[in-house]
């Protein structure tokens, strides 16, 4: 449902199931020291505040990185025959668990000291709780307050039935909108602080296609606020662009004119 871009799920999983290896704690200390490099890099020079740093996902040599080539279109649009809330719960469930993968891949690099607020295009996030109380957080923690949120959601059976002939509440829909915002946050939050991490990870392309599978599935079914994701604008506009329909082949040259061979020309007799 998803493409092959969801095969990355089994190869993460097997190197987290590793870390206890010695090669896995080789590659875990690879990758800590390339995180202390960029954050040093983030660090305000002599107190004073950085310049806007250019967005590095929006370059040519890492949005033209993808896993699949089809139009993504095609895996969002409703089936003939398939209930508009089941087809909803069953994309919802998915990118859950993608958005919560391809975050776990970075996670060590995402810390209450590197991440003090839960950021993404110089937009920050709090947290609203159950009471409606607002709370500025840490992004691992604000993450975290989405996934288990999400996690708790998608998982009862009240909400998401999985039962044959289980009606969906009447809620539902405004449920799904609320989990697809959360999860815009973190994919943003991805793309506006661990970019780098992810590309020193060769991770982009696999981000690259989720985020636009899911910018493409929102917008089908109206499920995020325009408001709401404009903040990514520039990046949806590149990923999520049809794909240019393929340059006419050149035709084939004509071969050259042949002279004319001597028994096909006139013969003038001499007198």
């Amino acid at each position: 449902m998803v493409g092959d871009y969801c095969s990355f799920t089994g190869d993460k999983t097997d190197m987290h199931s590793q870390r206890n290896s010695k090669n896995g704690l080789s590659c875990k200390m690879v990758l800590q020291a390339v995180g202390k490099v960029l954050r040093k890099s983030k660090a305000k020079p002599n107190g004073k505040k950085p310049a806007e740093e250019k967005k590095q996902y929006l370059e040519l040599e890492y949005t033209k990185i993808r896993v699949v080539d089809f139009d993504l279109k095609e895996l969002v649009v409703l089936p003939r025959e398939i209930d508009l809330n089941e087809w909803l719960a069953s994309n919802t469930t998915t990118f859950f668990n993608l958005i919560n993968l391809q975050y776990s891949t970075i996670s060590e690099f995402c810390t209450g000291d590197t991440c003090q607020t839960m950021t993404a295009c110089n937009t920050i996030y709090y947290w609203y709780d159950e009471r409606g109380k607002k709370t500025k957080c840490t992004a691992p923690q604000y993450v975290d307050f989405v996934m288990s949120l999400c996690q708790k959601l998608v998982t009862d059976e009240e909400i998401f039935p999985t039962k044959y002939g289980k009606e969906f509440p009447n809620s539902f829909e405004s449920l799904v909108k609320k989990i697809c915002r959360y999860l815009f946050h973190v994919l943003a939050h991805l793309y506006g602080a661990h970019f780098k991490e992810t590309v020193a990870l060769e991770l982009q392309g696999h981000l690259n296609t989720l985020y636009a599978h899911f910018i493409v599935f929102v917008r089908e079914f109206n499920l995020v606020d325009p408001k709401e994701t404009c903040i990514m604008d520039d990046l949806s506009e590149v990923l999520c662009a049809p794909a240019p329909p393929p340059a006419p082949a050149a035709p084939a040259p004509s071969s050259p004119a042949s002279a004319p061979s001597p028994s096909s020309q006139n013969h003038v007799t001499e007198r």
